[in-house]
């Protein structure tokens, strides 16, 4: 059976928040980040964890697959606790915000554990998920504390 890639285009907060669902869990090296200024693009490869998958069944096993979350129309970026210097770090995806700004413009903030945070400031929400390659078992599940 061949399985289709995860596409996702988000235009709207709500959009967003069904992308950001999706990212839970994920990973990312600081190394797979970029910034393209010119292009005003700002794009991330991430590791993501397949909780579609295993939402589906019980006894399936645990995937990962590459993702590119790409963010457009990109006017300035910013973070917070992320060394650029430190390529080999990882960051652990938690959620990203959304904010519309008074001049009408907005502020997404993708939210890693350890306060870690990129702010990336956009004229519209135009984002996308785009699975790339094929998934990979992985033996860990991530796990929450219930609060």
């Amino acid at each position: 059976m061949e399985v289709k890639n995860l596409k996702l285009i988000a235009r709207t907060e709500e959009d967003l928040r069904v992308v950001s669902a999706h990212l839970q869990d994920s990973i990312a090296s600081v190394a797979d980040i970029a910034n393209l200024k010119k292009n005003k693009i700002f794009l991330m490869q991430l590791n993501r964890f397949m909780w579609e998958d295993v939402e589906k069944g019980v006894f399936r096993k645990n995937k990962r697959i590459r993702t590119i979350l790409k963010f457009e129309s990109v006017l300035n970026v910013f973070s917070k606790n992320i060394s650029q210097r430190k390529k080999n770090n990882f960051l652990d995806f938690l959620t990203i915000e959304t904010n519309n700004m008074p001049d009408n413009n907005y502020e997404m903030k993708i939210i890693f554990a350890g306060d870690a945070v990129i702010k990336v400031i956009c004229e519209v929400i135009e984002v996308t998920l785009d699975d790339q390659g094929e998934a990979w078992d992985t033996k860990n599940k991530p796990k929450h504390k219930a609060l």
